[in-house]
């Protein structure tokens, strides 16, 4: 038996499910689910930046791995700080989800489509900073809460819109014998953004699974789930979060993908909240040379942008 930390949220146990049906298809392992609440679960009345500690949301399911009390942690990859923790690994990286945002409105209308003075919700400043870029009379609002909070401030016509995460929506609202909840039952329509439109959060869409770093046997199960391309793809991206020592409030992303000839391309974006700028670019290389790529990318970010 294979016992999996997880946060409480509907998403969280959902991707956690998911996870688990694919760990015992692959290894004939038996798991458990333990779900349990983080720090920003535990205070959802403030904004993450008001928060003094790194990896808000998922401080109590790694301590449980490393006191014993579970075998695995379940995090959405990009939850996870830049620094690694000493005395655990991220044994698998499944194949990853859609990783693009979404524009979430009740007419289904695309971003250029959204009107100029648009009432758009996100806490994200990734995403505030993006959308500024294009339509800068929009109004963007905070907005913090679980999918289903965030979607029906939508259909109650408090907002506009609201961007989420492609992937957060596929693992949800999948059917209950897949761990989700089933359809959503809201008048409400999604177009994806392209790269183009909105740079995606470095490792959005991937799940890391994380292990003690002695647990060999865990280890070893693992490495029947781990996907090689979304591992590449993700280490690049968060190679390039480590180079503009960001973490997960950071104004950044990253988008990794498989170049026709075997290779990786990093498109990467980098915000300046106080002068509301944003830079992009991209950069390319080989297929094991993502870390090169990424730490190169972020550093000439960085310096564009003033260090």
């Amino acid at each position: 038996m294979i016992r999996i930390a997880t946060r409480r949220s509907a998403l969280a146990r959902a991707q956690a499910f998911q996870t688990g049906t694919r760990i015992t298809d692959r290894t004939g392992q038996p798991v458990e689910l333990v779900p349990m609440s983080s720090t920003g679960d535990d205070h959802p009345e403030r904004r993450v930046e008001a928060f003094d500690v790194k990896g808000i949301f998922i401080d109590t399911i790694r301590q449980a791995v490393l006191d014993g009390d579970c075998d695995v942690a379940v995090h959405s990859f990009k939850d996870l700080p830049t620094d690694p923790h000493p005395d655990l690994m991220v044994g698998a990286i499944p194949g990853r989800q859609d990783p693009r945002d979404l524009l979430v409105t009740r007419e289904g209308r695309p971003f250029s489509a959204l009107p100029a003075g648009a009432i758009v919700g996100t806490s994200s400043e990734r995403r505030k900073l993006q959308l500024l870029r294009v339509k800068p009379g929009l109004q963007v609002l905070p907005l913090r809460g679980n999918l289903d909070t965030r979607l029906r401030k939508v259909a109650d016509g408090e907002f506009d819109a609201v961007v989420v995460a492609l992937a957060g929506l596929k693992r949800l609202y999948t059917s209950p014998d897949r761990g989700g909840v089933g359809p959503l039952d809201l008048p409400l329509k999604a177009v994806p953004l392209e790269p183009g439109e909105m740079v995606p959060a470095p490792a959005q869409g991937a799940i890391a699974i994380e292990c003690r770093a002695d647990d060999a046997r865990t280890a070893s199960l693992l490495e029947a789930v781990d996907h090689l391309p979304s591992r590449k793809a993700v280490e690049t991206e968060r190679a390039f979060l480590a180079a503009i020592e960001g973490g997960c409030t950071t104004p950044a992303g990253a988008l990794c993908t498989l170049t026709g000839l075997g290779g990786l391309e990093l498109l990467g974006m980098l915000g300046d909240p106080v002068n509301r700028r944003v830079l992009r670019l991209s950069t390319a290389g080989g297929f094991d040379q993502g870390t090169e790529i990424g730490t190169r990318l972020g550093e000439e970010m960085r310096e564009a942008l003033g260090g």
